[in-house]
């Protein structure tokens, strides 16, 4: 095996949003050595959001959801590995390992794996029919199965679980979902907005049940066919959702002695780890976060994975920015569209724009009085202008902040 140079370039594992986008930037920037990306999936890169929305609705084809063609990485010299998993790092002689036993030189490397699904742990869950929403091939054999079934549980009530539990109603399945703490959306939103999506499901005839512990599933002939509750109650199913989260893929980032836990592998601004040469972005990368008031979080989205790989190629380059990008998110359910900018971490304070009832409001989010964040229902309005209120540390006179007649646009100063 030869040694590491700078003509074994750069080699990209994962191949998501922040995989591709550090690609697609070290390009972008003049990067001219070989760049290689290995993905575990045998698929090009491609968007994730829609796995929960259109794509399990049968609305969107997969085709139309590729980060771009195989023509396109050929035309840009990016080599995209797929069915390639990592199973080990030598960040001393600059090589990775290659399930099979190959080994793969690298002069940098941008660790951008993401994560895996969280598995319900309890008895039961590896029972056929219980599914995650993750992948491709995740919501694929999801589709295949629903047809057939009546009875949906879903676990967990964040983003994921509630985005398919919309489709899922939408096609006519009789759904639960089962959240463990006693409010869905409570690891990344305020009340008001968990009781408007709580209200929202309940009206199209979704069952939301929180303070709801799983016990163990049930299952016949080795396929699920119930929920079996903490407090005894059994829910029939004949299909189970978890969506309870990720646990973050750093196995060889950390066994080869990057600083981290299982929170997530630890990275300074710049996105490098604290092995030489090697970088690590989106999901799985835990750091300090200035929006958070210096808390170190990970934070899952499309924004901060793109957003970190370009810092991450910035610095490969030998232009080194800072991460400092302002946080936003978005969730589709129903006729709701909820887009959310800054991090609502710790706010003291919010102020509702707007009525719930109307599906066209905004809450503020205030901590001492600055804005943090803000979610909004239907209003792309606020949305616009409250990036500027929360970028700029700005605060508002409460009760102008409150009256969805002043315009906030108005409060930006």
């Amino acid at each position: 095996m030869s040694s590491a140079n700078s003509s074994a370039g750069v080699v990209i594992v994962g191949a998501g949003h922040a995989g591709a986008q550090a690609a697609l930037a070290l390009r972008q920037g003049g990067y001219t050595a070989p760049v290689t990306m290995l993905t575990t999936e045998p698929e090009l890169p491609y968007e994730r959001p829609p796995l929960s929305k259109e794509y399990l609705a049968g609305e969107r084809a997969f085709d139309n959801m590729l980060i771009r063609s195989q023509s396109f990485w050929d035309e840009h010299r990016i080599g995209v590995r797929t069915a390639c998993r990592v199973v080990s790092i030598d960040s001393q002689a600059r090589r990775v390992g290659i399930a099979g036993g190959e080994m793969l030189n690298y002069q940098n490397l941008i660790w951008a794996g993401g994560g895996n699904a969280r598995r319900l742990t309890c008895a039961g869950g590896d029972l056929a029919g219980v599914h995650s929403v993750r992948t491709r091939a995740d919501v694929d054999q999801l589709r295949t199965e629903i047809e057939s079934a009546r009875r949906v549980a879903v676990v967990g009530g964040g983003y994921i679980g509630l985005e398919a539990a919309a489709v899922l109603n939408k096609l006519g399945k009789q759904v639960v979902v089962l959240e463990a703490l006693d409010r869905v959306l409570a690891r990344v939103a305020g009340p008001q907005l968990s009781k408007f999506y709580e209200d929202e499901h309940r009206a199209h005839g979704v069952d939301v049940r929180t303070s709801c512990a799983v016990d163990s599933l049930l299952g016949e002939r080795g396929r699920v066919c119930g929920v079996r509750l903490s407090d005894g109650t059994i829910l029939d199913a004949d299909i189970v959702i978890v969506g309870i989260g990720i646990v973050p893929n750093i196995a060889p980032l950390i066994d080869a002695g990057a600083a981290g836990s299982s929170a997530g592998v630890r990275i300074d601004e710049y996105c490098r780890t604290t092995l030489p040469g090697i970088h690590a972005v989106g999901d799985c990368a835990l750091h300090v976060n200035r929006w958070a008031d210096g808390a170190e979080v990970r934070i899952e989205s499309v924004q901060n994975a793109v957003d970190q790989a370009t810092v991450a190629a910035k610095d490969v380059l030998g232009a080194p920015t800072p991460y400092q990008a302002l946080p936003w998110f978005w969730s589709n359910q129903y006729d709701l569209r909820l887009q959310t900018i800054g991090l609502s971490l710790g706010h003291d304070s919010t102020a509702v724009r707007g009525i719930p009832a109307s599906h066209s409001f905004s809450i503020v989010y205030l901590k001492r009085d600055r804005v943090v964040a803000l979610d909004c229902v239907n209003a792309p309005r606020d949305y616009a202008f409250g990036r500027k209120l929360v970028s700029g540390g700005l605060s508002p006179d409460p009760a102008r902040l409150g009256n969805p007649a002043v315009s906030l646009k108005d409060l930006c100063g």
